[in-house]
């Protein structure tokens, strides 16, 4: 199968490129990027005029919750949510029921994932059972596909046990990706601690129980010479300390979610439990630093940590509603919306925190437009508005606190592995 894609504004962050250009796919491989291709016989035409026409995005943080939550959400349904909103390639983390901690769940995912239309890369547990205790069999999880480890749900508070599973790591040249949180600290808090969780009467959990664990891995992965990843940065102070690592040449990346550079803790008082997540949403002068993060380049990587939950479970008290939001259906407006137009990035700076970097950091052979690369393409219309609701949003929950938003930023196409996977009717 052959398709050209016309009249579009190339943008790969990983050559610089922003140009007019032309491509051609043919199969499941980009043949050509130049000005004027020429149409041959048999070959499909989409006309991008308008639209960004970008390498296929890369969410390496999300939650499809197969086995054991079907209800909730699945890997072919994750999947076509991710599609839906431009992601050619996700990353499912391990918490699931049981947990990714064995060979046989990671090839079932993986076996689960070629039934749908996009790539999935299983994340392993870093611990068996997620408990903390033991770690898993990363040379067997390795070798049935899995790309890096992470406990994310849950911290690992031993530090030994942090230790050996970055050394462990290494020698697969893999990520150990951190949850970082301090858990007597957060000390069942709810919200972010401070102004608003005293007015509201609710127990708060302080940025610190972030930082502790960040200072904690990063002094770790110094000492280990492991690689870190730290998973959604929330606080000014954890983007202080991480770049401090980067300086010291500490081998640490970290991610932010698109929640973080657009809300603060505010939101908990109109949304209650649809605000509710961890980390928290935390003050504007935190949301700044997460923006400023993100433009000096910091911040590696945007990953929406989407987290379905049913309807049922969010409305419940706030003390007892589960933490976690849904994320992928609204990353591309939040992208471009807050970041693009709100505060001055350009395509490149926005879009390599979801395309060429987590390939980077990960190792996959995805997030770039050349000649002889993966035909993966996600192509937006940055000027097109759309509305966020029951219509907009095609995941099985709707648990998100930006119900009723209207943002900038419409995904028009997906092609993945040279099929179009998604079109905007």
């Amino acid at each position: 199968m052959k398709i050209v894609i016309k009249n579009g504004r190339v943008i790969d962050p990983a050559t610089g490129t922003d140009a007019m250009l032309d491509v051609l796919i043919e199969d499941d491989r980009i043949r050509q990027l130049s000005a004027g291709i020429k149409v041959g016989e048999g070959s499909g035409v989409i006309d991008a005029s308008g639209c960004l026409v970008l390498p296929g995005l890369i969410d390496m943080h999300v939650h499809f919750r197969e086995p054991g939550r079907e209800d909730v959400e699945t890997i072919i349904g994750g999947s076509m949510v991710a599609a839906r909103s431009g992601f050619t390639s996700v990353c499912t983390m391990a918490n699931t029921t049981p947990p990714i901690d064995n060979q046989a769940l990671v090839r079932f995912i993986k076996l689960e994932a070629e039934k749908g239309p996009i790539s999935v890369f299983p994340i392993a547990a870093v611990t068996k059972g997620l408990q903390g205790e033991e770690i898993s069999e990363m040379g067997e999880l390795i070798n049935a596909g899995a790309v890096a480890f992470s406990d994310d749900g849950r911290p690992i508070s031993s530090s030994i046990l942090m230790r050996r599973a970055l050394e462990y790591s290494r020698m697969f040249d893999v990520p150990i990706l951190s949850h970082a949180e301090d858990l007597e600290l957060t000390d069942e808090g709810i919200m972010n601690e401070g102004f608003n969780s005293t007015l509201l009467g609710l127990k708060g959990i302080p940025g610190e129980s972030e930082e502790i664990i960040i200072s904690r891995d990063s002094l770790l992965a110094r000492l280990s010479k492991g690689r870190l990843h730290v998973c959604h940065v929330s606080t000014g102070g954890s983007v202080g300390i991480i770049r401090n690592a980067k300086q010291a040449g500490i081998r640490v990346t970290c991610e932010t979610a698109p929640h973080y550079f657009s809300l603060t803790d505010d939101a908990v008082a109109d949304q209650l439990s649809m605000a509710k997540m961890k980390p928290p949403l935390r003050t504007e002068t935190d949301r700044l630093a997460i923006i400023e993060g993100l433009k000096s380049g910091v911040i590696d990587v945007i990953a929406t940590d989407h987290a379905p939950h049913s309807l049922n479970e969010k409305m419940q008290e706030l003390e007892y509603a589960p933490f976690g939001i849904i994320g992928l259906e609204t990353a591309v407006p939040l992208i471009i919306t807050v970041l693009v137009k709100d505060n001055g990035f350009s395509y490149i700076e926005a879009f390599e925190k979801i395309t060429i970097n987590p390939a980077r950091i990960l190792k996959l052979p995805k997030g770039e437009i050349k000649a002889g690369a993966e035909a993966d393409i996600t192509i937006i219309n940055p000027e097109r508005k759309v509305l966020v609701d029951e219509e907009f949003l095609v995941s099985k929950c709707k648990n998100t606190p930006f119900m009723g938003r209207e943002l900038y930023g419409s995904v028009e196409y997906t092609i993945s592995n040279g099929n179009i996977v998604y079109t905007r009717k």
